[in-house]
């Protein structure tokens, strides 16, 4: 039987794979894994209802972001796509309450491809998109729940966000590396401390229990893909372990690994 992890990533804005530290983190992060047989990756940046799957063949990326020089629009990453995968997680997921759409010609979004490229920059591994079909951490948990048996495949399951995200109350305009505000170091050092004991019911309701929440996350997009690697991680919270930590712009980095 082959295992995989789960990760959950802070995936940054383009500009992020310009930081050494953070693509050697998440470098590290991949050399210390087995090879994946297939990627299933939630972003922060498709929210989709029904949930729907991407494209499972290899079609070109969608660049989801607007302002930044050009050399960012030209970055590839050609992932086979993952048609085996898809169909499990068809299996996995579909009832009559829950029906499953696909989207044939939806690519990998920056949520998706920007960690990925660093991680596995040979591009080598079939890779799947999954939407958000909701931002409800209890409902994203039991989605997460039904794909842990995937794990048994060698599937990499990562959610991909960001552990504080307020883009109106940091100063993009400053050093990457300036002092984070109290609000995101507060979230942050919540965050790591509930993960560590293993209290999933306030990370769902993270809204009413973390400190600051409603600023570190004014709309809840960036910290919702967590639910779903923390629900197919159920049986291993506690092998949860830090692989990125630190802020970039303010903004928490935090990512894990988990089993």
């Amino acid at each position: 039987m082959t295992l995989s992890s789960r990760c959950s990533l802070s995936h940054g804005a383009p500009p992020l794979a310009d930081d050494r530290q953070w693509t050697a983190e998440l470098a590290a992060v991949s050399a210390g894994l087995a090879k994946p047989t297939a990627i299933l990756i939630v972003s922060a940046h498709w929210e989709a209802a029904p949930l729907t799957l991407a494209a499972t063949e290899t079609v070109p990326l969608l660049y989801d972001f607007w302002g930044f020089p050009e050399r960012y629009y030209q970055v590839q990453y050609a992932a086979p796509g993952a048609p085996e995968l898809a169909n499990q997680v068809r299996k996995l997921l579909h009832s009559p309450a829950t029906p499953v759409y696909d989207d044939p010609y939806r690519g990998l979004d920056h949520g998706a491809y920007v960690p990925l490229k660093e991680m596995y920059p040979e591009a080598d591994i079939p890779v799947l998109q999954v939407s958000m079909p909701t931002l409800d951490p209890k409902q994203l948990f039991d989605i997460g729940r039904k794909l842990a048996p995937l794990r048994d495949q060698g599937v990499l399951i990562v959610g991909s966000g960001f552990t504080t995200h307020n883009l109106r109350a940091v100063n993009l305009g400053g050093p990457a590396d300036a002092a984070a505000p109290s609000w995101s170091i507060e979230f942050d050092d919540w965050a790591k401390r509930a993960l560590a004991k293993q209290d999933v019911d306030s990370l769902i309701d993270f809204l009413h229990k973390a400190p600051a929440a409603g600023i570190a996350h004014p709309r809840t997009e960036h910290f919702a893909p967590l639910f779903v690697s923390l629900g197919a991680s159920e049986d291993s919270l506690g092998t949860a372990e830090t692989v990125v930590d630190g802020f970039w712009y303010g903004l928490s980095k935090r990512s894990w690994q988990i089993g």
